[in-house]
């Protein structure tokens, strides 16, 4: 047994209160109530670095939320992996359908459910965690930097500005992210790329303020009817998104990626009935993995305006507003899709009403080359632990500051994530496996072995 497998078995335990602790603190990046709380989660995630064996962890104050650097610079003549991730959560909202608090964590049926459970917290530490192995059982064969942000959840505003400010800080041969899935422990997998992101708001005005609808009803333009006729009108009889343009720079799948694809074990009944809906949807032509891999969609995020309290009231409202997502894929551009958004909501603006349409936030697409020295020591990593070689998969969600990694620090993205897609990531009752989380700790000091070991 690798020195480092036995050196986690007797720590475990303790591993698992240290992210129990860091899950309790409700980072929660998009709501300026919570400000303290992120500043709070920093210096505890710089404490459990420095712990951890890092030779030094800084926190760095961005025009948002801070930034967590650390490193540990064993031999400047070996080669340095740098880990990103974020200590940053999503809103935990709606609370109701939480089964326990998002903030104060729950061990059941060997899960953890918490807010950031896996996304990110539990996902990153096992990095962390990971050093301190390889530190303590003096087997770290690489020099290892992280950068851990606190913005990833509303886009990564700052982190751009500091990852160009900073390249020689951040100079390293590989960048290693666990914010990602895997198909099962038994089937495990490596997302291969993960897809862009465009985010918009609209806004839809009608009359000067809110009406009696028995009054006005039938006379003046509703903005909640005008919306969503509008929101109707961007998907076709096929599912395909109408927006002009859309699909211009998409490049398809070819038939032998298609083909990889449809080789990952899928059960599409196991699938609808976890989701608890009569039938799966989706663009015509397409199974169900390459909708949610290869292909780019349209999402209303969040619609509302009018009275939504408690009881009835009959009002024709001033204003009606959406939040609106496109997932991306090679080559679409996240500036590109956004400046089409917006112009096609403000062109199809009914008469009676006027529309505005402004944008939250994007990133682009992201691909890893399946020969390139990184893929490599991380598929290498998954053979030593699970006995079997990783499936390459096309993740469906986004991380937005990917492109930007490789454009500025000119080096490859590697994703070696160990969440499942059913871990309800955003979502109420957010979870992560502690099989998982215990065996990311003991594949990724095999990644650093193989790394290490690999010629180009």
């Amino acid at each position: 047994m690798q020195a480092w497998k036995t050196y986690q078995e007797q720590h475990k335990e303790r591993f698992l209160q240290e992210l129990l602790a860091l899950l309790r603190i409700p980072s929660v990046s998009a709501r300026s109530e919570h400000k303290e709380d992120m500043v709070a989660c920093a210096n505890a995630v710089q404490q459990r670095l420095l712990e951890a064996g890092a030779d030094k962890a800084v926190i760095y104050p961005t025009a948002g939320h801070p930034v967590v650097y650390a490193e540990k610079m064993t031999d400047p003549s070996l080669p340095t992996v740098l880990v990103y991730g974020h200590y940053d959560v999503q809103p935990p909202d709606p609370l109701e359908l939480w089964h326990s608090g998002p903030f104060d964590p729950v061990i059941k049926d060997g899960k953890i459910y918490a807010r950031g459970a896996c996304d990110d917290k539990g996902q990153f530490y096992m990095h962390v965690k990971a050093l301190e192995t390889m530190v303590q059982t003096n087997t770290l064969c690489t020099n290892i930097k992280f950068i851990l942000e606190g913005e990833e959840e509303v886009g990564s505003p700052n982190l751009a500005t500091f990852v160009k400010e900073h390249k020689e800080l951040l100079k390293a041969d590989v960048i290693l992210i666990s914010d990602t899935a895997m198909l099962s422990l038994e089937h495990p997998s490596i997302d291969i790329g993960v897809r862009g992101l465009s985010y918009i708001e609209v806004e839809v005005t009608g009359p000067n303020r809110d009406l009696h609808s028995g009054v006005y009803g039938g006379a003046v333009a509703n903005p909640i009817t005008m919306l969503a006729r509008m929101i109707a009108a961007c998907h076709d009889e096929n599912n395909h998104i109408t927006i002009p343009g859309f699909y211009d720079d998409v490049v398809e799948a070819t038939p032998e990626e298609r083909k990889l694809m449809a080789a990952a074990p899928f059960d599409g009944e196991e699938y609808r009935a976890d989701l608890g809906v009569p039938t799966l949807w989706g663009e015509k032509g397409y199974t169900t993995n390459e909708r949610t891999g290869i292909r780019p969609t349209f999402e209303v995020n969040g619609i509302w305006g009018g009275y939504t309290g408690e009881g009835a009231k009959t009002v024709l409202p001033s204003k009606a507003y959406a939040k609106i997502s496109t997932r991306l894929v090679p080559n679409q551009s996240a500036a590109n899709i956004t400046e089409k958004l917006i112009q096609y909501f403000q062109s199809m603006a009914p008469e009676g009403v006027v529309v505005k349409a402004t944008e939250h936030h994007g990133g682009e697409p992201y691909m890893t080359p399946i020969d390139s020295k990184g893929y490599r020591a991380a598929a290498a990593a998954i053979r030593d632990t699970f006995g079997k070689d990783p499936i390459p998969v096309r993740g469906g969600g986004s991380i937005p500051i990917c492109a930007l990694f490789e454009q500025e620090l000119g080096i490859k993205i590697v994703f070696l994530g160990f969440g499942l897609d059913s871990d309800n990531l955003h979502s109420p009752n957010e979870k992560y496996d502690l099989l998982n989380f215990y065996k990311g700790i003991e594949t990724i000091p095999y990644f650093h072995q193989h790394f290490a070991g690999m010629k180009e």
